[in-house]
């Protein structure tokens, strides 16, 4: 049996956890530099706040309906979503971490007399010692527990937030009331094809007269949806990946820049970090990648985003080595363009290796010293605080804080944030 375990608004529950005068209360909570809501609780869900909205076209609606706003305060999302998760660790060893708010549970060889009692046990132990309000639907499969988990959390009244399909009733009853669009692994593009063959739920969806066609259109993946939605499991829990496959460090700016100093500095800067964090895990780059990007809502022209790679001959993890050539990427990229201002720029870090694995080339490979330099500079950086050593192309002096004007406190992350309690 599986389980599918999902936070309820999770931005908006963490928020509420230290600041519990707005439970009850619309809550947004908003993309960096305050662009646009990317979370809602249900009551700001109730009166219209629309996900994606940009914050300046509601601001109406907010000042309205009295809206708390909050700025991404993804320090304390990301601390509360581990401790989530290590509870829920407490009930299985089989775990995997789908989301920062979602996590796919297997109870192979574990016998649970009552899963709804066992799911109501999970769920209370994760409110009582988090703070977070999560739904559990149980199944066979991975993708029946998804769809288990959607009844939960539509009828938390009737279910209290747990939901088991155990019988076959009830597998044709949930596949009846799940729309096609709502079937995890359905895109909005085959949404529409699924449409124009009649095609409106679950259960059309599994209907043996569509089984060449769902070949035909999606391949195997659509065959391996169907026997999921049929009951049967063909989709195991997927191995935890210490390693990422790639990293991407992106920022948007707090004003459009067209400078090159300006942008090399940043760009220099999200080099810098995509280097940390490969050393962190151990790992090394072939594939630098730069890209730009200008607010295509000012612009005109119909290409609004620039990007290039650059592959290396021998594996990286230096911040000298992909500065370098992110600043080389940055030059070919700005060359042509300096009179457009740019709103976005990033770094990714692709084709990764293990360190320890690494393919050492005969004519051309990095400096040797550079990797006692990045142990120095990690060092330094854990000891005194983090990127208080930087490169000589990165501005010292200069700060790009985000716009955050309603950011709440690190309260589990930052000391200086900590809840003070006064005992009398």
């Amino acid at each position: 049996m599986y389980a599918l375990v999902d936070c309820n608004n999770f931005y908006a529950s963490c928020e509420r956890v230290f600041q519990p005068e707005f439970n009850g209360k619309p809550v947004a909570i908003l993309s960096n530099n305050d662009g646009c809501v990317i979370s809602r609780s249900n009551e700001a869900k109730a009166i219209g706040v629309p996900m994606g909205a940009p914050l300046f076209k509601i601001k109406e609606l907010v000042k309205e309906k009295n809206v708390k706003i909050f700025s991404s305060n993804y320090a304390l999302y990301g601390d509360l979503s581990n401790r989530v998760m290590n509870i829920l660790g407490q009930f299985t060893p089989n775990l995997e971490i789908y989301s920062i708010d979602e996590a796919f549970l297997n109870f192979k060889g574990i016998p649970i007399p009552d899963y709804h009692d066992y799911g109501i046990q999970m769920k209370t132990r994760v409110q009582k010692w988090v703070g977070i309000p999560v739904c559990i639907g149980f199944a066979e499969t991975k993708v029946l527990s998804k769809v288990a988990n959607k009844i939960a959390k539509k009828f938390q009244e009737k279910t209290s937030g747990v939901y088991v399909i155990d019988s076959e009733e009830k597998r044709i009853k949930a596949l009846k009331w799940t729309k096609i669009e709502d079937v995890w692994g359905i895109g909005h593009r085959m949404n529409k094809k699924m449409k124009l063959r009649n095609i409106k739920t679950a259960l059309d969806f599994i209907a043996p007269q569509h089984e060449n066609w769902i070949k035909k259109e999606m391949g195997v993946i659509g065959l391996r949806l169907k026997f999921e939605l049929e009951g049967k499991s063909v989709l195991d829990l997927e191995p935890i990946s210490v390693q990422k496959k790639s990293i991407a460090t992106t920022r948007s700016f707090p004003k459009q820049i067209s400078d090159f100093d300006l942008l090399r500095e940043r760009v220099v800067t999200f080099a810098s970090v995509c280097a940390e964090k490969l050393r962190k895990q151990n790992s090394c780059c072939h594939t630098i990648i730069v890209l730009l990007m200008m607010d295509r809502h000012t612009i005109q022209a119909s290409k609004y985003y620039f990007n290039m790679a650059i592959t290396l001959p021998f594996g990286t993890n230096s911040t000298l080595t992909i500065s370098n050539a992110a600043i080389n990427i940055l030059k070919k990229l700005h060359k042509g363009n300096e009179n457009m201002k740019f709103k976005k720029a990033g770094v990714i870090v692709t084709e990764l290796i293990d360190e320890n694995k690494k393919q050492l080339q005969l004519f051309e490979e990095e400096n040797p010293k550079h990797l006692a330099l990045m142990k120095v500079m990690d060092r330094l950086n854990r000891k005194i605080g983090d990127t208080k050593i930087k490169l000589a192309s990165q501005n010292l002096s200069l700060t790009w804080d985000m716009n955050q004007n309603h950011l709440s406190p690190k309260y589990t992350t930052n000391f200086n944030d900590i809840l003070e309690i006064k005992c009398q």
